[in-house]
This record gives structure tokens, sequence and C-alpha cells, in this order.
């Protein structure tokens, strides 16, 4: 999603969980190449664990060799909705419309670091203080935490 600030393009790759309208990240950057999707997703992976899937879009960052392998070796099903069926990713198609009105076209940002911290403060506020109807009205972040397995205690 290319984005102008003074006059420089960025692109941003959201990382959503769909089960509890979580924001997990928000990469941006002025390219995000296969490579780089991969470390994103390889940071998440190491803190909350593999997911069993990944839903993607057809971008030639998604449909890469070197993801497909990583993917693989991880034992991660990447599940690629059809070109031009958006319907099929309805959740995440919201989630940038949303992201794309509250913060990208409010301002013209002067650097990657602007809007690095400006979208982090929004993920956060989405995270924390936006109740979800698909949630019940409950907050994503309160909502994972309460639905995630207890991890077992050692005596």
């Amino acid at each position: 999603m290319p984005r102008r600030g003074r006059g420089q393009r960025f692109h941003t790759f959201n990382v959503n969980d769909d089960h509890n309208r979580e924001s997990l990240r928000i990469e941006i950057d002025t390219s995000l190449p296969s490579q780089r999707v991969i470390r994103a997703v390889d940071e998440l992976v190491e803190v909350l664990g593999a997911p069993q899937r990944l839903r993607l879009d057809n971008g030639p960052e998604f449909i890469s060799a070197a993801l497909k392998q990583w993917a693989k070796q991880r034992g991660i099903e990447l599940v690629h909705t059809q070109p031009d069926k958006p319907t099929q990713n309805a959740y995440i198609q919201r989630f940038n419309k949303t992201y794309r009105a509250e913060v990208l076209d409010c301002y013209v940002f002067t650097s990657l670091n602007e809007v690095r911290r400006m979208t982090e403060d929004w993920r956060h506020r989405y995270n924390h203080q936006r109740p979800h109807r698909a949630l019940g009205g409950l907050l994503p972040a309160p909502y994972a935490i309460a639905q995630s397995p207890e991890t077992p205690t050692s005596e």
C-alpha cells in the first residue's frame, strides 16, 4: 500500500490474528520484498509461536519460493486468496481501510520513523482501547490473553 510523505513512497505489511482481531505488527518501509516479510513473520513466530496457517494475497512477496520454503520448514500452511476476491479476506480488507482512514490519509509524514511511530501508537489503541463486535464488544489484546492456553507451572 504505497503512501507519500515528502514525496517518498512507502509500503505497509499488516499482520493480524483473525481469531482475536489483534493487530500483531505493521511493518513499514520503502520496499517490503519477500525476505523482509519472512523476517517480520519469523520475529512474530519467535514470540508468539507458529500459526497453523497464514492467509495472504497474491503479491509477489507472498508467492515467492523463499516464503514457501520458510513456511514448509515450519509446518505453516500458506493460504492465498483468489485474485480479485477481496471478500475472501474481508477482515483484513476492513482493517486496512480503517488504518488508511485513521492514520495514512490523515497526515503528511516527514519520515519513515514518523509514520512508524504514529502507526505503533494507533496499533496500540486499536488493540487495547477499541472494542470489536466480532469479539462480543471485547478488546483484542485482553481477549487474546484470555483465549491463550495457560502456561503450566513447574513445582
